[in-house]
């Protein structure tokens, strides 16, 4: 069999990223140019800062992941892009980019779901079983994905509000703590308690998510306490959200291994998944109670924005036929289920 070498391309917040793959597996380069120094002076992402960036790194980037690659444009299959979800002038760059190196060099474009690619990066680590279910975690989307096959999407629960790792980073805001505050609030609830009681996430699909009411109880905790002159211990405080969330999490999770028939396989996907106690708590108390279904984590390096997931998930739509024209526009909402 052919091998099939395929170029990725992400550029859908603040990573300017290109890998090289072949045959899913096998990563020749990933080269990322991250730009979190820049934004964290401003305490998150400002959109128009992130595009001008990736206009001045992709070309380096690409130069940089051709040449540890040891490859010309002349071996690669194709050319995989997200188009969407993202930041809207973020995501631009990085499609004209894929467009012209597709279209100079005669190769099939192949317009990819960002979403989709956080859940294929767990095929760096493991042989993907089907049906799946992937919770895709990060800080623009927290969902429930079954997948009957590695070519279709069925999104069973979402969040109705925040996602869980914009509630993160918007806690450790207000509690003062440096951005990104994801990693900040799970190294300080290391050394916490959970003993505040915070609001517990309610919804009504009880596959779908909430975070906006938990934020919320925090800074209504904080200004309860100054107001009354009370002082907390803000480790208590960061361990007494985090569990409260991760709970939420997971009581979803569970819901649906006990009521989605067939699953083979479970994976965690996207920046959240990186969590230490999200890891340990799916391992030690999901994990064993379910011993017919493979858990998967992917190791942290897959767990951030990275091209090689995305070259994966541009190699899995290469195989199965999809080609994208060169008239496709960014799609900051584009939804998983037209993947």
């Amino acid at each position: 069999m052919k091998d099939i070498i395929v170029l990725g391309i992400v550029s859908s917040c603040d990573e300017t990223a290109v890998a090289i793959v072949k045959n899913r597996k096998e990563i020749l380069s990933s080269v990322v140019a991250t730009q979190i120094d820049v934004h964290k002076e401003f305490g998150g992402v400002i959109p128009e800062v992130a595009s001008r960036i990736h206009v001045e790194n992709i070309s380096m980037v690409i130069d940089q992941a051709l040449k540890k690659a040891g490859c010309t444009m002349e071996e690669i299959d194709a050319v995989a892009v997200t188009q969407g979800p993202g930041l809207v002038g973020c995501l631009h760059i990085g499609l004209q980019a894929a467009k012209t190196m597709a279209w100079t060099f005669h190769k099939p474009l192949v317009a990819v779901h960002h979403i989709a690619g956080h859940i294929f990066a767990n095929e760096m680590v493991s042989d993907l079983q089907y049906p799946l279910l992937a919770l895709v975690v990060s800080g623009g989307h927290t969902e429930l994905v079954y997948l009957k096959d590695e070519n279709s999407f069925e999104v069973l629960g979402e969040t109705q509000d925040d996602a869980i790792g914009e509630a993160f980073d918007k806690v450790a805001r207000v509690m003062g703590l440096p951005y990104p505050g994801g990693p900040q609030i799970d190294k300080l609830a290391k050394e916490g308690h959970p003993v505040y009681a915070l609001a517990k996430p309610k919804t009504e699909n009880p596959m779908d998510f909430s975070f906006s009411g938990l934020k919320s109880s925090v800074l209504q905790f904080q200004a309860r306490c100054a107001r009354r002159q009370e002082n907390f211990v803000p480790a208590d405080l960061a361990c007494s959200f985090q569990e409260t969330a991760l709970e939420a999490l997971l009581s979803r999770v569970t819901y649906a291994l006990d009521h989605v028939s067939g699953i083979r396989h479970f994976v965690v996907a996207g920046g959240v998944a990186a969590n230490s106690r999200l890891r340990t708590l799916i391992t030690e108390t999901i994990a064993p109670n379910y011993p017919q279904i493979r858990f998967t984590i992917p190791p942290l390096s897959c767990c951030t924005d990275n091209a090689a997931m995305i070259a994966i998930a541009g190699t899995i739509a290469y195989q199965h036929g999809r080609r994208s024209s060169f008239d496709i526009g960014a799609q900051p909402g584009m939804p998983l289920e037209s993947e």
